[in-house]
């Protein structure tokens, strides 16, 4: 490297190191210039330059970079220089030797520093000035000259001040100090004024450089004690008479940090292992660092006092004690065993859900050689809308991921609004750097981010799926893909013109042949049709009538499929010709063709329910449970009995339009399940919702303000979710639509709404303000009485909510995590009311009998601590369905489950949560869950478990020793999820003898997940009879097993269970699917030396970082007589490492070569 960064003057004015803060070089031997200047004879130069290039630069470290000479001009941040160890450099603060300032050597260059602090020179030979021979420092706040055999440095420049008139050679910062090791240098500078020598001998005159001799050796000792006299006498005499105590407790605080520095660091290991493309967070890495540099601080202290004399045990004594409390401290801030110390990481890619791709195979061929190609860097997919362009990509795009040609393979979709913020987060979320472009908001600074975070990247591919029109790289922040970086773009559009303005190498894609949409048609319908002889002549004309369009053939499937009367397919062959020949255009038959199925689903509510996912932005991954809680808002779905009914019944219209090819079914990056409507048929969708202007849909267009022009009267739904609407104006007339129903402006910055903005609106029954930054809601809402739904979660400024008493008609009302300290006024008089949140921590209290006046509640959220009554009161509401709950204590919990089981109140759903932090924990995806987290309790603290949970979740709960202490378990019967985490004193999970109940809580389990529990010894402990000869060894206890992960387990197994029996055990785990072994460093065994495991349906045994497990079991299969040793489940795999593999003892040689086909490394 010859320099850090070089750029012309007639470059752009903005840097990526505009926001540097801190720059490090360190051994840089061919180092000659941090910034290099190549020079436009045309563009005007400021002496000053380039002060802007490092703006925020606050600090600079340079080490040993032999070959600099000079530093660089006027830093206005910098707060320290130093510099050490640079054989060649000559001066610090140069400026740049152009030929206009050669032609005025006598201008006056003033270098303006006005923040800098300290400056450090260390052994450097050769430097003979702080700053050109015209130069003066600005640099008021400077504080330290510290200088180091710099034997050349003869002169100390001239200081002005910032403000004023002052002139050279006649002030000094107020606060400096020169500081050398040696009087000799200070005796040697020259002055180029002597009032310059005067002034800062005034200034030094309580801190002129003392000489050090060896004589400092024997005085030591005398400073030493002379340190400690401040310390009271009776600490004084303590320090001198226990340092040995003192130096034992520092050990041990030292062998505890030691300790949970090494646990950490397991654990650390473990969730870097799955799943993959972690990295540690940086507060975690941080603190090992940190960790290690005390631990080596300790031992640097404990040599000391082992060597130091006897006049030094007192301060050596407080010196110990000082260490002691500054690791207990640190030790005391150790990042949280059950927090996750992971986040996610750079990775080649994520393989992308795809649906069958029929035909395009030379399509895939001409893109995938393109891509093999150095010499074609751009290319573009072009074809209609519907003709599989995404799809054909999808999987191209998952073929990359298994090559190792490229470092990354990002995916980001642009839509026909194209936004430049949102490509540049899809793109840094799919290189795991999205949290490095979160506080910027500077487009130019953006864009420079991106640039440096593709460079970083290596070799890439980005696709860009769905752009509409030529859009600036630059502007993005894409560096332009070439032979020489190896980095391509791949395009997919419907405008060839697109792809030439791009200067792709276009490809396009075809439609399918009548045999390659016939097999489309077919896979979607089922193969019976074939059988049909009436049938399959009127397929062929249907699939030309969807003019080969995979999209219109999938869609027109749906439609059909499980239909055998050839009349009723007669009757849409001409159906659908009558449509389309009534518009003209390939785009405008494409829609006809969908509309054909549209008009097909009979239900005019499911109608509604489709076209109400029109309103979420284009390529939107909209949540199911999210969609039908909407539904259910709108009124789509019929009111019956239970709330829960109508779930299920909105979920039945999900699989509805999903069976007919209208939704697509996708998991979003979070793991839930989502639906997501392909463009083509949202484009259908608006085509309908334009008639007659029912709906006005700006989601994600990136307004800045609210529309004016648009509110016309007969408009019923609005759509502005996902803007950047940050206020609306008071000069605008409140919307005048007497016909509006639904107005959606979540996920907006809104600060304010004018008071009369909902005058005019009497109908409006659904409105969302969710993830706003709204602070009061304006008066007009209280006159809104066919208000149904009104959503305010997430508006954490939030702290006005106007009276909502005539608001009699409201049926849900969400104000979770809100900033409301009081209930709204008149809440109690919402007698219709079925959904309340009132989660969150600014709320104060609950107001006594308020909830017993809301007796049509089915779904209630709330923190039970924060309620006045008794919690009988939640009890009393009938109808109440669904119930989530944070108790203060275990007392308070225990209290409302006995309740609720003498009440014989059955809730559909309920998650009942004690401790801190328990919203961190996820319910696993069961409808009644218990979550304990970090909760402080005494020994005798015991929980009633309810006889119905499914899913319990404990963390830090520190006296459990093990399940068996928590008696109302043993009442519970479809429990299908445990986990457990951090708890210290757990021995094992779960204990019994043979002789026990034939039922367990565990028989229904389907997940265990166990974590960081450092005296497990087993999960299952059973006691055995010794008259005895074969004990089926939990045989149901885990019979519906399907996951087990075992994490961080560090206590040795004992040898006790294998003294004196014989008896074959047998392990039946018939479900068990996965058993994932990690970081387990005194595991021996997965089960007992004389155990064979029943279970058919494990596929994978991964096994990491468990140096002594020498064994696996013989497995026997589940019917049938298949003798231990000679059989292997038929779909095991065993993953680990080659070397543990070897390592491996067998009890019987044969075994080894049964399972030997299913060990991968």
């Amino acid at each position: 490297m010859q320099c850090f960064v070089s750029f012309s003057f007639s470059s752009s004015s903005t840097h990526p190191f505009q926001s540097l803060e801190r720059l490090h070089l360190s051994d840089l031997p061919n180092l000659r210039e941090i910034i290099k200047v190549e020079r436009d004879g045309s563009a005007a130069i400021s002496i000053l330059a380039l002060s802007a290039t490092f703006s925020c630069l606050k600090v600079i470290i340079l080490k040993g970079c032999s070959s600099m000479e000079t530093l660089l001009p006027n830093l206005q941040n910098l707060e320290e220089i130093w510099v050490k160890h640079c054989q060649q450099l000559i001066e610090i603060l140069g400026a740049p030797t152009l030929e206009d300032e050669e032609n005025e050597r006598d201008a006056l260059i003033k270098f303006s520093l006005p923040k800098l602090r300290e400056l450090r020179l260390d052994k450097l030979p050769e430097l003979k000035s702080i700053c050109s021979k015209n130069g003066v420092l600005v640099c008021d706040s400077l504080r330290t000259i510290v200088v180091n055999k710099c034997c050349k440095l003869r002169r100390i420049p001239p200081f002005v001040s910032l403000v004023g008139n002052g002139l050279p050679y006649a002030y000094a910062p107020p606060s400096l100090q020169i500081l050398s090791r040696t009087q000799s240098w200070w005796e040697s500078l020259e002055w180029d004024d002597p009032s310059l020598k005067n002034e800062i001998l005034h200034k030094l005159a309580t801190t002129s450089p003392v000489a050090r001799d060896k004589s400092m050796e024997y005085v030591e000792p005398a400073v030493s004690i002379a340190n400690c006299l401040g310390t009271p006498v009776c600490k004084y005499l303590q320090y001198h008479r226990k340092l040995n105590d003192y130096v034992r407790n520092l050990k041990r605080i030292r062998d505890e940090l030691n300790s949970k520095a090494e646990d950490i660091e397991l654990q650390l290991k473990s969730e870097l292992l799955h799943p993959l493309g972690k990295i540690p967070k940086k507060e975690v890495q941080n603190w090992l660092d940190k960790a290690k540099t005390m631990i080596g601080e300790a031992q640097g202290v404990e040599n000391k006092v082992s060597n130091g004399r006897y006049l030094c045990r007192a301060c050596n004594g407080k010196l110990v004690d000082e260490k002691t409390r500054e690791m207990q401290t640190f030790l005391d801030k150790a990042p949280n065993a059950s927090d996750s110390l992971v986040i996610d990481g750079p990775s080649v890619g994520l393989p992308l859900a795809t649906s069958e791709l029929v035909g395009g195979k030379a399509v895939r061929e001409e893109i995938w050689q393109c891509l093999m190609q150095e010499e074609v860097s751009m290319i573009g997919v072009w074809g209609m809308g519907g003709v599989g362009k995404t799809t054909i990509m999808k999987h191209i795009h998952n073929d990359l991921l298994k090559q190792s040609r490229f470092d990354k393979v990002i995916w980001a979709t642009i839509s026909k609004e194209f936004n430049v913020t949102k490509l540049q987060d899809d793109i840094a979320s799919a290189l795991n750097l999205k949290n490095d472009l979160a506080q910027e908001e500077n487009k130019v600074r953006r864009a420079a981010i991106m640039l440096e975070m593709l460079k970083k990247a290596g070799k890439y591919v980005l696709i860009l799926d769905d752009v509409w029109d030529k859009f600036c790289s630059e502007e993005v922040g894409i560096p332009e893909p070439s032979s020489s970086n190896g980095c391509k773009m791949v395009l997919t559009t419907r405008s060839k013109q697109v792809c030439n303005r791009m200067g792709c190498r276009d490809i396009p894609v075809a439609l399918l042949s009548e045999e390659e949409a016939l097999i489309l048609f077919l896979n979607k319908d089922g193969p019976n049709i074939v059988q049909s002889q009436t049938l399959m002549p009127i397929l062929r004309l249907v699939v030309n009538e969807c003019a080969r369009l995979p999209l219109t053939v999938v869609v027109f499937a749906g439609t059909l499929k499980g239909e055998d009367d050839p009349r009723i397919w007669n009757i849409a062959l001409k159906e659908m010709k009558d449509r389309i020949g009534m518009v003209e255009g390939v785009d405008a038959e494409v829609i006809e063709c969908l509309k054909f199925s549209f008009d097909h689903l009979k239900d005019e509510k499911v109608k509604c329910c489709f076209l109400y996912c029109s309103l979420y932005p284009e390529d939107f991954e909209i949540e199911k449970d999210e969609l039908v809680q909407c539904w259910m808002d709108e009124g789509f779905i019929d009111e019956v009995d239970t709330r829960q009914d109508m779930e299920d019944m909105g979920h039945a219209i999900v699989k509805k339009l999903v069976d007919n090819c209208l939704l697509e079914n996708v998991i979003d990056r979070y793991g839930h399940p989502c639906v997501k409507m392909h463009d083509a048929l949202r484009d259908m969708a608006l085509s309908i919702t334009s008639m007659n202007h029912r709906y006005m849909i700006k989601a994600a267009l990136q307004l800045e303000k609210l529309p004016k022009e648009v509110w016309r009267a007969e408009i019923e739904k609005v759509s502005l979710m996902w803007n950047s609407i940050s206020e609306i104006s008071e000069d605008m007339s409140p919307p005048n639509c007497q016909r509006l129903t639904t107005l959606l402006l979540q996920r907006n910055p809104i600060k304010k709404i004018p008071n009369a903005f909902f005058a005019n609106v009497p109908h409006l029954s659904v409105l969302n303000l969710s993830f706003t930054d709204i602070e009061s809601l304006p008066d007009s809402i209280s006159e809104l009485k066919h208000l149904t739904t009104l959503l305010l979660s997430h508006c954490g400024r939030l702290r006005r909510v106007p009276c909502l008493s005539k608001l009699q008609g409201l049926k849900k009302l969400d104000l979770c995590h809100t900033y409301i300290e009081e209930v709204p006024d008149g809440m109690d008089k919402l007698v219709n009311l079925r959904y309340l949140n009132l989660q969150g921590h600014s709320l104060k209290y609950i107001p006594a009998g308020l909830l017993s006046k809301l007796s049509s509640l089915q779904h209630l959220k709330l923190t039970i601590f924060k309620l006045k009554a008794s919690l009988e009161e939640v009890m009393t509401l009938e109808k109440l369905e669904c119930f989530e709950g944070y108790f203060r204590d275990m007392p308070k919990l225990n209290k409302f489950v006995s309740y609720m089981q003498q009440s014989k109140k059955n809730l559909i759903k309920y998650r009942f949560e004690v401790g801190i932090d328990p919203s961190n924990f996820y319910s696993d995806g069961v409808d009644k869950s218990v979550i304990i987290s970090r909760y402080k309790s005494c020994e005798d603290d015991l929980i009633m478990l309810p006889f119905d949970v499914q899913g319990v979740s404990i963390s830090e709960w520190h006296h459990l020793r093990s399940l068996n202490d928590i008696p109302s378990l043993e009442n519970v019967k479809g429990l299908t999820n445990c986990r457990i985490m951090s708890c210290e004193e757990m021995d094992c999970v779960a204990s019994f003898t043979s002789a026990s109940s034939s039922t367990h809580p565990f028989q229904s389990l389907e997940q265990l997940y166990l974590s960081d529990l450092p005296k497990l010894r087993e999960v299952i402990k059973v006691e055995r009879l010794r008259s005895e000869t074969s004990i089926l060894a939990p045989s149901a206890t885990f019979f519906h097993l399907k996951f087990l992960r075992i994490e961080i387990l560090g206590a040795p197994t004992s040898g006790d269970e294998e003294n004196g029996s014989d008896a074959l055990i047998k392990f039946s785990l018939p479900k068990l699917r996965e058993l994932t072994l990690m970081l387990l460093p005194q595991l021996e065994k997965i089960c007992t030396k004389n155990g064979v495991m029943v279970c058919d349906s494990l596929r994978l045994i991964e096994v990491h970082f468990c140096s002594k497990l020498k064994r696996i079991p013989p497995f026997v299969p589940l019917v049938g007589n298949g003798q231990p040793y000679a059989y292997a489940p038929s779909s095991l795999r065993i993953e680990s490492s080659t070397k543990w593999w070897e390592l491996l003892q067998w009890d019987d040689p044969n075994f080894k070569n049964v399972l030997q086909p299913h060990f991968k490394k």
